[in-house]
């Protein structure tokens, strides 16, 4: 099972992918237009800014002379990004010079969002009963989030049957949950290191899936899209009509109450002969949807202590915090708001077989530290981190990576040009300027290749 990872661009790839017709679609609604906008890099958002009101092609040499130096690399990166988002349409002169004009639908809806204003994508409701507060709220997408983590981390050990819809279900048994014959699921290697990621990374995890397998369920995964990008445009803690969704959007709002993005409520009115009268409320985390993974804003304050004997602390009364403690620690004894145990080489060798690396387990930590510690260097103790990645190394004496291999490049300057794009990327394993060969990861050639192609 390949590590799972999640971040912000993956999803953005998968908008990239769809086809020229369908990403026209898309921004002929300006939300997901500003949507876009957000998740771009930050070089790419200021050129779409600079030329926005600007009608016709900009020159690529003029684009270039807009950057520094040392932001070569960063100008591609943002140029590749726009023209697969068809955000940039590349176009050609007589001197075979390329120059970029914005996508006229992308660019006509967002001018006039940024000038206008945007209307919410749909007006809310006059609560029939009380609405819940916003810590009510926030309690509620809490406690929904991680009855969803504790299905999946006890779906092997579960007598009882899963309240969780088909939908969610697949998603589990795509990379999360594996299952033999008659034998009960077990959590796979991705499902091990998914547990230990933090709330924003999951949620685009399984955002992700679900649109990924949203075609088996007879739903486009533009639409999808449009939906769940405009979904986080709505205001956290009002109210909205269920009767203005579509009968995909209301199975999908379904599906989206079980992770906590959204609460549902229904009321039956008796001075309407018994009419149902059914709304939706937006969370944080749905609200959040369009903000970039890399925003720490929203990350939960940590509860986890770590002492230079290997004893670990944590203060919570939380079930879930327990049991993804004891992924990678054993678990002693568990006070009412204390979680007591210790980090060992017995329950480390456990977590390093089902898939989780010493890195996971090391950033986990010190994600999660408590207020007192997290703000001393190191949070976690040296002598700790050291130990436990030591521990791994005796399991792990030969690394293997998937990579690709690159040589006879045509130039020193696109030779190093390909490093820094790898190193962009976080790609780069190995080079040998004098030769100019290099070495990427497996999970950046079709980056890579693509860039190489634009280099002639």
């Amino acid at each position: 099972m390949p590590q799972v990872r999640i971040i912000a661009k993956n999803f953005m790839d998968m908008v990239a992918s769809l086809p020229a017709m369908k990403l026209d679609t898309l921004y002929q609604n300006a939300f997901i237009c500003e949507a876009i906008l957000r998740s771009l890099p930050p070089l790419a958002k200021k050129y779409v800014v600079q030329i926005l009101f600007f009608d016709g092609p900009v020159s690529g040499k003029l684009l270039e002379q807009w950057v520094l130096a040392d932001g070569v690399t960063k100008h591609r990166v943002a140029i590749d990004r726009l023209i697969q988002l068809r955000i940039f349409i590349e176009v050609s002169d007589k001197k075979r010079e390329s120059s970029y004009k914005l996508n006229q639908t992308f660019q006509a809806n967002l001018r006039k969002h940024l000038t206008n204003g945007g209307v919410l994508p749909r007006e809310t409701m006059a609560a029939v009963v009380k609405l819940p507060s916003l810590e009510e709220l926030d309690t509620y997408a809490l406690e929904q989030w991680e009855c969803f983590l504790l299905l999946l981390i006890s779906s092997g050990q579960a007598e009882k049957p899963t309240s969780l819809s088909s939908s969610m279900m697949k998603i589990f048994q795509r990379g999360l949950l594996s299952q033999r014959d008659r034998d009960a699921p077990r959590l796979t290697e991705g499902g091990f290191q998914f547990l230990l990621m933090d709330t924003n990374a999951q949620l685009w995890y399984i955002i992700r899936e679900y649109i990924t397998n949203s075609e088996e369920r007879g739903t486009e995964p533009a639409d999808l899209i449009s939906f769940l990008l405009e979904l986080s445009f709505h205001v956290t803690g009002e109210a909205y009509n269920m009767n203005t969704l579509t009968e995909i959007q209301r199975n999908t709002i379904k599906d989206l109450a079980e992770l906590g993005l959204v609460k549902l409520q229904q009321v039956i009115l008796v001075w309407a002969i018994g009419r149902k009268e059914s709304w939706f409320i937006p969370t944080k985390l749905a609200t959040n949807l369009s903000v970039s993974l890399t925003d720490s804003s929203s990350r939960k304050q940590g509860y986890v202590v770590v002492e230079t004997n290997f004893r670990l602390y944590a203060y919570s009364s939380s079930k879930l915090h327990c049991e993804i403690l004891r992924l990678f620690s054993k678990i002693e004894y568990q006070l009412p708001n204390l979680i007591v145990g210790a980090i060992t080489k017995e329950s480390l060798y456990t977590a390093f077989e089902n898939g989780i690396t010493s890195d996971q387990i090391i950033s986990f930590l010190q994600q999660n530290a408590h207020p007192r510690v997290a703000e001393r260097l190191p949070s976690v103790p040296e002598n700790v981190t050291d130990q436990i990645r030591l521990w791994e190394a005796d399991l792990n004496r030969v690394e293997i990576t998937p990579s690709h291999f690159y040589d006879e490049f045509p130039s020193r300057d696109t030779f190093e040009a390909a490093c820094d794009f790898a190193r962009e990327w976080n790609g780069l394993l190995w080079e040998d300027s004098k030769k100019m060969r290099v070495v990427v990861k497996a999970e950046i050639h079709m980056n890579m290749r693509e860039f190489l192609r634009g280099q002639k």
